[in-house]
């Protein structure tokens, strides 16, 4: 049976360049590809984000788009809890993502909507300058 190919995945929260789960310093190592946005509404849950996609409150969010190997993908799948057919704090998308103008085809972890009812919500889409003021 032939390996999965490399896919990509939007980061925009505690696994983005200096963060707390930076994707840089896991194994095997990712290839930034560049800036992305997507459309949505970043939530503080605690010392990390959530993202949910679309919505009327929407904004631009901001994140790095990186190659990933499925081994590195089942990685993440791990930092963020995906447990498949049960309630999972997270769950992975797959959407198109604008990356310096061209749309690609990229995973998301987006956050489970029971998780971030009475959450504070960013009001803007940049965790890390969120993060860090």
């Amino acid at each position: 049976m032939p390996e999965a190919p490399d896919r990509h995945v939007f980061v925009y929260g505690t696994l983005r360049r200096g963060g707390r789960n930076d994707i840089n310093r896991l194994a095997p190592a990712p290839d930034y590809v560049g800036m992305g946005e997507v459309r949505g509404v970043l939530y503080h849950l605690d010392w990390y984000p959530g993202l949910t996609l679309g919505g009327e409150e929407a904004v631009t969010v901001v994140g790095e788009v990186y190659r990933i190997t499925p081994a590195l993908e089942e990685i993440l799948d791990g930092i963020e809890q995906i447990v498949p057919g049960a309630d999972s704090e997270y769950f992975k998308r797959e959407i198109d993502v604008q990356v310096e103008g061209r749309a690609v085809a990229c995973l998301v972890y987006e956050v489970n909507p029971e998780r971030v009812k009475d959450k504070q919500v960013i009001g803007h889409g940049d965790w890390i300058v969120f993060h860090t003021s």
